[in-house]
């Protein structure tokens, strides 16, 4: 089982975090006491800039989660169209190749669901498994590898292909000034990305093997991460513990999964990490013992784009396999956390 491919897709409007600043203080001007917090939290993040699902001025037309969600799907289609075809064509295949069409995100609903919109849009063959799922949160696309590689493992001559989309921008909560808001405000960006997993016995499989996968659930969680869910659409859960959660399991994680295969953190040569923010990747760091340079493509992605929630631990893959790639036969572990909470972990060997 092969990561073939990883294909990317932006929606095509790109501010600066300035400029998105400045929108948040025009539109919190009457309401917000202390813009100076604002400033000082958006700043933390360490976000240059971030894509928009939709341009700047066109927010202002979003006075429901009704309308908010209608331009989910209009623009998750736009994206995650050009998402596939990108991973396709640097796989060197084409639509009739795929198999199954794994899609995650927790951004936005639809019946029919994105998969089945994009199986007319792409022209899929009509025999196409689709396994839509919603809820993850960042985990998700760690944890689509590992299922796209479950199905393949079953099906090793077949294809599977996972879609992450990812328009955080569109859960905008323009009444809440709570802290978590705020942050995420200055935090999450929009954007896709689509991963192409071959079976052992399909001729394109030459990426990074999966070897082995792990989810780990931590019990009476919940409340960590994740959505509270009202007739205002998406308002964000976002615990100060996301750090501790990171600090208190994921060496104990990793160490367990690693010594499975006889393996420890120092025969590790690539880590492909979900870039939660500043905070959460100091935490990974330490936790992990890891070198300064160890993660700088995460903090890279981080500072150019944000947090794409399930998203951007894919595009740190992509950009890894592109410019990064380590020697062939070295080992490197792709990990993402998220609401439950919870983590998941993925074994590759170059």
């Amino acid at each position: 089982m092969r990561i073939s491919a990883v294909g990317k897709a932006f929606p095509a409007n790109y501010y600066d975090q300035d400029q998105l600043l400045g929108a948040l203080k025009a539109e919190w001007a009457q309401q917000h006491h202390n813009p100076q917090r604002l400033d000082r939290l958006h700043h933390n993040v360490l976000v240059g800039g971030r894509h928009l699902a939709l341009p700047l001025e066109d927010y202002d037309e979003l006075d429901t989660w009704g309308k908010a969600n209608d331009a989910w799907i209009r623009v998750a289609q736009d994206v995650g169209a050009e998402a596939v075809r990108d991973a396709l064509d640097r796989a060197g295949l084409g639509v009739a190749d795929i198999d199954a069409l794994i899609t995650v995100t927790v951004t936005g609903v639809a019946t029919p669901s994105l998969d089945a919109r994009l199986m007319n849009r792409l022209s899929l063959k009509p025999s196409v498994k689709r396994i839509p799922i919603f809820g993850l949160g960042c985990v998700a696309g760690a944890a689509g590898i590992s299922r796209a590689t479950d199905y393949v493992r079953a099906y090793p001559d077949q294809v599977a292909v996972l879609l992450s989309v990812e328009l955080c921008s569109l859960t905008l909560q323009r009444k809440d000034l709570s802290i978590p808001n705020l942050i995420a405000t200055g935090l999450f960006g929009d954007g896709a990305a689509a991963v192409v997993i071959s079976g052992a016995e399909r001729p394109e499989a030459t990426g990074p093997e999966v070897l082995d996968t792990r989810s780990v659930f931590y019990p009476d969680t919940e409340q960590v991460m994740g959505w509270d869910i009202s007739e205002r659409g998406f308002g964000i859960v976002l615990s100060a513990d996301v750090p501790k959660m990171v600090t208190d399991h994921l060496r104990q994680d990793v160490d367990q999964f690693l010594a499975d295969h006889d393996l420890t953190r120092d025969d590790i040569a690539s880590w492909v990490c979900h870039p939660g923010g500043p905070k959460v990747l100091q935490a990974m760091e330490e936790g992990l013992e890891l070198g300064p340079e160890a993660l700088a493509v995460t903090w890279k992605s981080l500072r150019e784009v944000g947090n794409l929630s399930s998203t951007s631990v894919l595009l740190v893959l992509r950009e890894t396999m592109d410019k990064h790639r380590p020697a062939p036969g070295s080992y490197g572990v792709i990990t993402a956390m998220g609401p439950g909470f919870c983590s998941e972990l993925v074994l590759v060997r170059w």
